[in-house]
């Protein structure tokens, strides 16, 4: 593509010999190929303009930059600087750059249930006859392509190449996760989002955003910016922030779903838990339905009525196929997996909870299908929200019988601080480290019909330590020891 027709729409500060064919756009120095375009970003932690040398090495024919910077002379690449917001310059070009992908694109944002969400929507667009697939934290799924990891929400530049690959394969729709973080950098802005969804609002990512209130101003950009003026948003009924949301959605003439128990749209009007599941009476745009969820937990019911209202949304009216295909849906990895039993009867469980809402919604849930002790394994991540730590200890001190504190991702910090700082509102906690010990002495002491959670990475398979990423997986370590324990 030409230079000229990636800068539409850009404010371009310097002026540039001659129209340039460019082969590619990179963030990523090290991804830079021949002919290529490398953006020198800057972040809260890095110079992005310090990895210039290296993308000229590795090819690049154009340097994009803002700020001040000394440009070489007599370079045989070109400079190009621009003016504005730097990551919401990157969203338009990358835009530009890649303007093929879906035409069906739905997001979700809120502190907890958005990979579920994401899913879900994925799964019943599906069963609708569209070609689907979903973007978050388990990665890319769908039915056309290997899945591939990402971000929650990726750079702008990877979030479209993603979206136009899907495209090419044939897919018709794209269910996508919006973190605070992806929201308030651009990441998702021109991607033509059709229909938001809002979850709800709890602590989170305060090392990134310092208050709830900044939290939550990022989280509502997704409404307020980002959605497309046709667009539809599905809200939940049942949080404070619902009126607020509603208010923003109302000045642009944005349409509302709402849903919960106190929904006028999707309206729970009775639940009941049994074995692995929930029966679930609901009223859905005046009709009633009884159905049976294979799921888990208030929060998936939740979880699966936003759902039910993007679709509707995307579909352009309600179809009864969702509905028959609810009894069959499945849980997103990592997400309340249970992962099996011992021989006695106990029964372990992975979850992706790391967040005190989160973590309290599972104990809850759990405490009500246990019928002897409940057990949680869990820990808190290193270079995140410290204040989080001890919320999170009392928690499982309030609502579990044993608890083993462990490392969960800690980065660059000491895992044994973390966990001290855990401990400081749940002492009688037991502490190890080594998360797959701590994982071994919990499965090894379930007495007959304990239950077991194991909390925090869900469907990851590394583990952050210092600089390193160990091979780790919850799911993956749960069953080995089951089946040592079950011989």
């Amino acid at each position: 593509m030409l230079l000229s027709q990636i800068f539409q729409g850009i404010e371009v500060k310097t002026s540039y010999p001659h129209d340039i064919d460019v082969k590619s756009m990179e963030l990523n120095s090290k991804k830079v190929e021949k002919g290529g375009l490398f953006i020198a970003l800057s972040g809260k932690k890095q110079d992005g303009k310090k990895y210039i040398p290296d993308a000229i090495t590795k090819g690049a024919s154009v340097i994009v930059y803002d700020g001040e910077f000394d440009v070489p002379q007599n370079s045989a690449v070109v400079f190009v600087k621009i003016g504005g917001d730097m990551r919401e310059n990157i969203a338009k070009m990358a835009a530009n750059f890649y303007p093929q992908i879906p035409t069906l694109v739905s997001a979700i944002t809120g502190t907890n249930g958005k990979t579920s969400i994401a899913d879900f929507t994925r799964q019943m667009m599906s069963v609708l006859g569209y070609k689907s697939a979903s973007i978050g934290t388990i990665g890319v799924v769908s039915d056309v392509m290997d899945n591939i990891e990402t971000l929650t929400t990726p750079d702008s530049i990877t979030l479209h190449q993603i979206l136009t690959e899907l495209k090419s394969a044939g897919v018709d729709y794209v269910s996508m996760e919006a973190s605070s973080v992806g929201i308030e950098q651009y990441r998702m802005d021109n991607v033509n989002i059709k229909v938001a969804g809002f979850t709800n609002f709890t602590q989170d990512h305060l090392d990134y955003h310092l208050t709830m209130q900044n939290y939550l101003e990022a989280k509502k950009q997704l409404f307020s910016r980002i959605l497309e003026n046709d667009g539809t948003a599905v809200l939940n009924a049942d949080i404070k922030e619902f009126d607020e949301l509603k208010d923003i959605c109302d000045k642009r003439n944005i349409n509302v779903i709402s849903y919960g128990y106190n929904g006028k749209d999707i309206k729970i009007i009775s639940r009941t838990a049994h074995g692995d599941g929930q029966s679930l009476c609901l009223e859905i745009f005046g009709e009633k339905y009884d159905i049976e969820l294979p799921l888990i937990g208030e929060f998936q019911a939740m979880n699966v009525l936003c759902a039910v209202g993007m679709v509707t949304a995307l579909n352009g009216k309600f179809d009864r196929k969702i509905v028959e295909y609810l009894p069959n849906i499945k849980g997103a990895c990592g997400r309340l997996d249970k992962v099996g039993k011992l021989n006695n009867g106990a029964t372990v469980y992975v979850d992706y909870a790391h967040t005190p809402d989160a973590l309290e919604n599972v104990l809850k849930t759990m405490r009500c299908h246990t019928q002897n002790k409940l057990w949680v394994v869990f820990g808190c991540g290193g270079d995140r929200d410290k204040t989080k730590r001890p919320i999170m200890g009392e928690i499982a001190h309030n609502l579990a019988d044993k608890i083993i504190i462990t490392d969960d991702n800690p980065r660059s910090e000491d895992g044994k601080q973390i966990r001290k700082e855990i401990m400081v509102k749940c002492p009688d906690a037991v502490s190890i480290g080594d998360r797959i010990e701590a994982i071994e002495y919990a499965i090894s002491h379930l007495d007959k019909d304990d239950m077991l959670v194991i909390a925090g990475k869900g469907h990851e398979t590394g583990q952050k330590i210092g600089d390193m990423e160990i091979p780790m997986n919850d799911i993956v370590e749960a069953k080995r020891l089951i089946e040592k324990y079950n011989k």
